[in-house]
């Protein structure tokens, strides 16, 4: 009797679990599961989204791409630009003076945009990505119709630190999309960028 009564429990408890992975697995398939993205708000904060996640794998056309965030009274449109195929989001116009690699990172930090912190130095993939080969003649050399704002055709500092050379950071180019590196204590131009993943500073 003993016995019967511990198969019966063990075949609730398979069927139990066959049930469960049966509907997770259906709610895999239909995006119910999928986990929390990179959307914003019109005030740049995260939302929870079961659509399709930014992807840097995605090219979308730059009207659909690109999104103004963070209105205030001064800029109803948004003081950011939320980039749909990355997930980040950009300073709409960001500063129009150079500052060294030191200064640049501090620059981002201690910044407010749109009532907003916690702005940081891209990464040089992030900076690159913005970058489009298809404009070489854009003068900024961006996506055409890019809602950004007082962008310099020269060089933007990323966060990275050249490797063997500890004085070299990489920076991105603008009037080309050439990628390269300066000396920290070179005057390059800041554009600043809110979220991203763990690794956003290397």
């Amino acid at each position: 009797m003993h016995s019967r009564q511990k198969t019966g429990i063990g075949l609730v408890v398979a069927l139990g679990i066959s049930l469960g992975l049966l509907v997770v697995g259906a709610q895999a398939q239909s995006g119910s599961l999928e986990p929390p993205g990179s959307a914003v708000d019109g005030a740049g904060d995260p939302v929870a989204t079961t659509q399709t996640q930014p992807s840097w794998d995605q090219t979308l056309p730059t009207a659909e791409r690109f999104v103004r965030v963070l209105p205030t009274t001064a800029t109803p449109a948004g003081e950011g630009v939320l980039d749909k195929e990355t997930g980040l989001v950009w300073e709409q116009s960001p500063l129009t003076t150079t500052h060294t690699w030191s200064s640049a990172r501090f620059q981002c930090t201690s910044r407010t945009v749109g009532n907003k912190k916690g702005w940081r130095l891209p990464s040089v993939h992030e900076l690159a990505s913005l970058v489009d080969p298809t404009n070489p003649g854009g003068n900024p050399d961006i996506p055409a119709g890019a809602p950004f704002a007082n962008l310099q055709s020269f060089g933007y500092w990323s966060a990275a630190t050249l490797v063997d050379t500890p004085a070299d950071a990489w920076v991105v180019v603008f009037l080309d999309g050439f990628v390269g590196t300066n000396g920290k204590a070179f005057g390059n131009f800041v554009w600043c960028v809110r979220g991203g993943g763990p690794l956003s500073e290397y």
